[in-house]
């Protein structure tokens, strides 16, 4: 009878032990091989609702890019024609370092692979003061110019965007690749 019972709890502290074991697995599964690879892209911003100087654009472009895990980010003012004041259509040049998945690399990268993990990334939440809601149409040329240059998936997008009006409902999130604390040995 005692060999039951000490059988019975032995099992139930496996148990405990591999339930806790479970998140610290499941992140190890989602741990991905990466690499850093370089982008490179020109923006001009075209809205109707809210308008930018082009060092207010530069400001958020770069806020938004560092937020999904940007390196060696340089994002340049181009096409300027009024000092510190609303452009008609205030550009940027953005030069950076973006992780993508080791396997999907052949060259043009920019040093050894790291180990990278998927993380969400809100860049418009849901619950938006209305000063944010008026960037929605910054945020849908964000999510098509410059979520492409990204390794993402997950991408949740919704807009009630109208141009000319100040409207609710824009939000924008996605999971990204982010590098983890330690690089990748025998790379």
């Amino acid at each position: 009878m005692r060999i039951k019972v000490l059988s019975h709890v032995a099992g139930a502290a496996a148990a405990a032990v591999l339930l806790g074991l479970l998140p610290a697995l499941a992140a190890a599964q989602q741990s991905v091989e990466a690499v850093w690879a370089p982008r490179e892209v020109t923006f001009v911003y075209q809205g109707f609702t809210t308008h930018y100087s082009c060092g207010g654009l530069r400001e958020k472009i770069r806020e938004m890019l560092l937020r999904l895990g940007a390196r060696d980010l340089r994002v340049r003012e181009q096409g300027c024609i009024r000092a510190g004041g609303v452009e008609p259509f205030p550009g940027v040049r953005v030069r950076m370092q973006v992780l993508v998945p080791a396997a999907s690399q052949h060259g043009n990268t920019a040093g050894p692979a790291i180990r990278a993990h998927w993380q969400h990334v809100v860049l418009m939440p849901s619950n938006a003061s209305l000063r944010e809601e008026g960037n929605c149409e910054l945020i849908e040329q964000f999510k098509e110019t410059f979520l492409p240059l990204f390794t993402t998936g997950d991408i949740r997008y919704q807009s009630n965007c109208i141009p000319h009006q100040l409207t609710l409902g824009t939000r924008l999130s996605v999971k990204v690749l982010m590098p983890e604390a330690k690089p990748v040995r025998g790379r």
